[in-house]
């Protein structure tokens, strides 16, 4: 066989190799999944309180198949709803949203929002995203109807925690919270949030769009319970841990917590034990969307939490 056909062989293999796997990646980003955990965050003695978390929806309005998933969210029948942002892909995306949402937007809920909220997504390297953050942000794009999700969101009773502290009673339990706006683009203001958490409330929970470390030393130190994030759509293309199927080794998180957290439950800071002063829970939701110009993902499937809030010395035996 001359060396012609060789390599043209080869790069036809590997062609095809390139194919199959941009193929595949385009279908796992459609592979809707809906991860449950159990947080011990609550007094003893509480029952148990299901907290269902969406972040990184990126809606299109002709994502029909992700607008249905979506709707059945609703027959989970969570205690609290809590939205960490980059809903928008579209200036239309809004009224398609709040109908995917229906009747969970009746439930006690609480958000702040994401870059993808304010600007339009637009084409990009993804490569960009394994080298190191050159501060650029992609203010110029058009805007998005921020205000409109922001009013309707409110108008059904969920609390804006834009820069902003609140509380709500869920069930029996009194729930502070503090929220920044997206740090990604440096809209935080942690001096408006600043200070010990509610010592009244008997849950704590700090929200925030992209998990920056400024953002969770405060408010771990601060006394918050728990820290809910989104923005790093669990790496997006992982490296396979446990086959193809199973969550893969996030290679970057857009932000700056390291890979390893980039998704699911952890503690902040990283090396803490639950009861230490000023350590928290982390969950990182990886997200149920993508920059749809890049709707691809690798071992990392798009997703929602039900995160199920139990007592400290909460037992399932019990």
């Amino acid at each position: 066989m001359g060396l012609a056909r060789i390599f043209g062989t080869t790069a036809a293999a590997s062609l095809a190799a390139a194919a199959g796997l941009a193929g595949y990646a385009a279908w796992e980003a459609r592979q809707y999944t809906l991860r449950q955990l159990s947080v011990p965050v609550l007094p003893e003695g509480a029952a148990p309180v299901r907290m269902l978390h969406l972040s990184d929806i990126h809606l299109l309005p002709t994502q029909r198949r992700k607008v249905e998933w979506l709707s059945g969210l609703s027959v989970l029948r969570p205690d609290l709803v809590v939205n960490t942002g980059d809903n928008l892909s579209h200036p239309d995306s809004v009224p398609v949203l709040l109908d995917a949402l229906g009747p969970l937007l009746d439930v006690p809920g609480v958000f702040v929002l994401g870059s993808n909220d304010y600007f339009a997504p637009s084409l990009r390297n993804p490569l960009r995203y394994l080298l190191p953050d050159d501060g650029r942000r992609a203010t110029g794009n058009a805007r998005l109807p921020w205000e409109d999700l922001v009013g309707s969101f409110t108008k059904a009773g969920w609390l804006d925690l834009t820069n902003a502290l609140g509380s709500l009673r869920i069930r029996d339990l009194a729930v502070g919270f503090a929220g920044v706006d997206d740090p990604h683009l440096g809209y935080d203001r942690l001096a408006s949030v600043a200070g010990p958490a509610d010592p009244d409330a008997d849950l704590r929970l700090g929200i925030t769009h992209a998990p920056y470390l400024r953002v969770l030393d405060q408010f771990a130190a601060d006394g918050y319970d728990a820290i809910i994030a989104g923005h790093t759509h669990g790496g997006q293309v992982c490296l396979p841990r446990y086959g193809i199927w199973g969550p893969g080794r996030a290679l970057t998180t857009n932000c700056d917590l390291e890979p390893a957290r980039a998704r699911g439950l952890h503690r902040h800071p990283a090396d803490s034990q639950p009861g230490e002063p000023g350590s928290s829970w982390l969950h990182v939701s990886a997200g149920l969307g993508a920059n749809p110009y890049t709707r691809f993902r690798v071992a990392c499937r798009p997703e929602a939490t039900l995160l199920t809030l139990v007592a400290t010395d909460y037992s399932p035996g019990l």
